[in-house]
């Protein structure tokens, strides 16, 4: 990667789509990520091997995978908890993988129902498998800056889940600002203690814009030398465990700020653009159309 490349992780197919309550189907969900592809998009997190019960948005991950016509320059990752869902995610013939975990111990037992060093004796087999398959793991880690329930969340504790998760082989750490409380100062701040014990290289950021701070915030993580970002095509997305808490930032609205500062990202802008009018015109429908049997029902 140049000085001047900027790597996107789109993240709509998955975390933009899981909170919808109407069920897209998964011709729809294979166009998006395609579409997404044909704009440009190298790394697209396309799918989630979770419970279906928990997420089931999610259910038809499987198919999705099987569906789609696959480019080779393109890393299409998936979402997993545990080895049952890294066997799925395998199975489904996905080449890299993303774990999660969090900065805070009651997010984390309100999300995946056990402690932060729980979740890591959970990794621990994961990663084994991975190695031994030579599956690429990504982390990610919840509540950097905050927690709806904890409250503030301290740089150290962050720096030394991201530590642990790197040391047990992750190649790389996103950092998930879950409700969107981040500031500049604060990202600041996060950023110049975490490059004190890992490489910049290694750390990614994955913002929030519940009070319109996402893009604020990516120019504070670019000045401090991050160089790889999560994002969502349409704004899409948002957390099931953190109420309140709007979707993640827009792709499009990334790709604008990358291209006015000169930085390189290979997204055709105009191309997106039109994946965001699209997938949002096919959500409108699918929610105009719950709506209309709900109404007609009441009759």
């Amino acid at each position: 990667m140049s000085n001047n490349s900027i790597r996107i992780v789109e993240v709509s197919p998955r975390d933009g789509l899981q909170n919808e309550h109407t069920l897209i189907s998964s011709q729809i969900k294979v166009e998006l990520i395609t579409r997404l592809s044909d704009a440009g998009l190298k790394h697209i997190e396309a799918a989630s091997f979770v419970s279906p019960r928990a997420v089931p948005q999610m259910a038809d991950s499987h198919q999705v995978m099987q569906l789609l016509p696959r480019q080779k320059d393109v890393i299409y990752s998936a979402l997993i908890p545990n080895i049952k869902g890294l066997n799925a995610a395998l199975d489904a013939g996905v080449t890299e993988v993303a774990i999660f975990t969090a900065a805070s111990e009651l997010f984390n037992q309100k999300n995946i129902n056990c402690s932060i060093a729980d979740s890591f004796a959970r990794f621990k087999d994961i990663l084994e498998i991975c190695q031994e398959k030579n599956i690429r793991v990504r982390g990610y880690i919840s509540t950097v800056f905050n927690c709806p329930y904890q409250g503030e969340i301290s740089p150290a504790q962050v720096t030394y889940v991201s530590r642990q998760l790197i040391d047990m082989g992750c190649y790389e750490i996103s950092l998930g600002d879950t409700i969107g409380t981040g500031t500049a100062n604060k990202v600041t701040r996060l950023l110049q203690q975490m490059r004190q014990e890992m490489p910049i290289e290694q750390i990614a950021v994955h913002f929030h814009d519940t009070y319109g701070q996402a893009l604020t915030n990516i120019y504070a993580a670019l000045e401090q030398g991050i160089k790889v970002m999560d994002s969502s095509v349409a704004g899409l997305g948002g957390c099931p465990y953190a109420k309140g808490s709007s979707g993640n930032v827009a792709t499009e609205d990334v790709v604008y700020l990358l291209n006015g500062l000169g930085l390189e990202s290979g997204i055709d802008l105009t191309k997106l653009v039109g994946v965001g009018h699209w997938i949002s015109g096919q959500l409108r429908r699918k929610n105009t159309s719950k709506t209309g049997l709900a109404m007609n029902l009441r009759r």
